[in-house]
């Protein structure tokens, strides 16, 4: 799922390709990506793009006439910037939207088609879709400490929770959590104020570097490379490769259909997390340190 990072450079770009063109036409080639039907979709045509916008992982195109379109990419939708007119390639295309300039294709891989557009009109139509997320870039300290010990929760889950923090998913909370040393298991209650202030200063660095890392390398292009693995990324998708920092393999643990990665040894003493499927099927024969890890491994290539 894109998150804050790649958001930004598509909002970015967004801004300097389309904002202010009038859309001439729009064409809908999937009716299950359209959760809304009054207004009707097609009043969109003949108005100019006044700004982009976020909320969350959603991205918001707002147009003439107090009209707003909402994009929820979801996992994997992706927005492509194509010449004017052009059709999607195969069975991905879910919507374009035909601007002066060229065409913004909304696509998504795979069966499971889960990407949705809203349109919305009034003049405050976005408030339904906020679900009242810490702005990591913009908030202060003190903002996101409220945020995190709201709720008692895993530092993994307190970061992915959109209601507790704004745009941060599955991978670049695996990359905060390696970038303030701490487990993503550990409790937000047993946090110190120390760690408090250390996770907050790498949430904020590790976007910053990311979203300016994604900007220069898509220039004045379009983002065409949106993934959630990515070269030069310290933990996320890296499982038994190398830690960038102390050079131990890069363990995992899996729930609910998603996957966490992180160093054993930066991040938790050299312990290893139990992974809830396979710890309840190996119970006592779970190992608890890299050095037991590695032993298995040697009795079992």
């Amino acid at each position: 799922m894109p998150e804050l990072p790649d958001l930004t450079i598509y909002q970015e770009r967004l801004d300097a390709l389309v904002r202010g063109q009038r859309l001439e036409g729009l064409r809908l080639f999937s009716v299950f990506v359209l959760r809304t039907v009054d207004p009707p979709l097609l009043d969109l045509v003949g108005r100019r793009l006044l700004c982009t916008g976020r909320i969350g992982k959603r991205l918001t195109l707002r147009f003439e006439g107090d009209l707003s379109l909402v994009i929820h990419l979801m996992i994997a939708g992706r927005l492509r910037w194509k010449p004017a007119g052009a059709r999607p390639s195969g069975k991905t295309g879910l919507c374009a939207l035909d601007f002066e300039r060229g065409t913004l294709m909304l696509t998504e891989a795979g069966s499971r088609k889960r990407a949705s557009l809203h349109l919305v009109s009034g003049p405050d139509p976005l408030r339904a879709f906020e679900r009242g997320g810490y702005e990591i870039l913009t908030g202060d300290l003190p903002g996101f400490r409220a945020a995190l010990l709201r709720e008692n929760r895993t530092l993994k889950r307190a970061l992915t929770d959109p209601r507790l923090f704004s745009g941060v998913g599955n991978a670049f909370s695996d990359e905060i959590l390696f970038q303030a040393r701490l487990s993503p298991l550990k409790l937000t209650s047993r946090l110190e104020p120390e760690q408090i202030r250390r996770l907050r200063e790498a949430a904020v660095s590790t976007l910053e570097s990311w979203i300016e890392r994604i900007r220069a390398e898509v220039g004045d292009d379009f983002p065409d490379r949106v993934t959630a693995f990515r070269d030069g990324m310290a933990v996320h998708g890296r499982y038994r490769l190398p830690c960038p920092e102390c050079g131990t393999p890069i363990q995992r643990i899996r729930y609910a259909g998603n996957e966490c990665n992180y160093c054993a040894a930066c991040q938790n003493e050299g312990r290893l997390l139990r992974d809830r499927a396979l710890s309840q099927l190996l119970k006592q024969d779970w190992p608890r340190t890299l050095e037991e890890l590695e032993e298995r491994r040697k009795g079992h290539p």
